[in-house]
């Protein structure tokens, strides 16, 4: 096999999400591993107090779930790894996800201790700060959700804004 056909083959991989049975995150990291997938599966420390002592524990970071890096031809063989009960689907497809984001996870995961992953529970009414766009850290209140979409009510500029993506705001309050 020349470099090219090499190079090629790194290039045609992509990350994906598996879905692992409840507390199989590590074991199924290690058996991808021994399958030869490459994999990450993301780390936290922990301290678990037990009555005789204190310990500090590796956790996974996103529960039940492991990224997994392959080319188009391997990607079918993962979901026969023991553990894994199917990969995360978007669109009808399995999620992929970009380098960048795998890069920006392991980069935060060793910047920082004691992460922990929290669920923003937005509805119409919340008093939102926008934290990505043109319009990054305006505040408005949250008039409509659709989906991952959300209608906002910028007071200050006297607009709405229609169609922003959840994952661009973070609440400041319930009004």
């Amino acid at each position: 096999m020349n470099t090219a056909t090499v190079i090629n083959a790194e290039l045609d991989k992509h990350w994906y999400v598996v879905y692992t049975k409840p507390r199989w995150e590590k074991k199924v990291a290690e058996l991808l591993t021994i399958a030869g997938f490459e994999n990450y599966c993301p780390l936290d420390k922990v301290t678990r107090q037990w009555s005789d002592r204190e310990k500090i524990v590796l956790e996974p970071f996103f529960k039940s779930y492991v990224f997994v890096r392959v080319n188009e031809n391997q990607k079918w063989k993962v979901p026969d790894v023991p553990g894994i009960i199917s990969y995360v689907y978007w669109l009808g497809k399995p999620a992929i996800v970009p380098t960048a984001e795998i890069e920006q996870i392991k980069l935060f995961l060793n910047t920082h201790d004691k992460v922990f992953v929290k669920a923003l529970n937005i509805s119409a009414g919340h008093k939102i700060k926008i934290t990505a766009g043109a319009f990054r850290n305006m505040q408005g209140v949250v008039v409509a959700l659709k989906g991952k979409q959300v209608q906002v009510e910028i007071p200050s500029l006297n607009i709405a804004l229609i169609a922003m993506s959840a994952n661009n705001v973070e609440m400041v309050s319930s009004i």
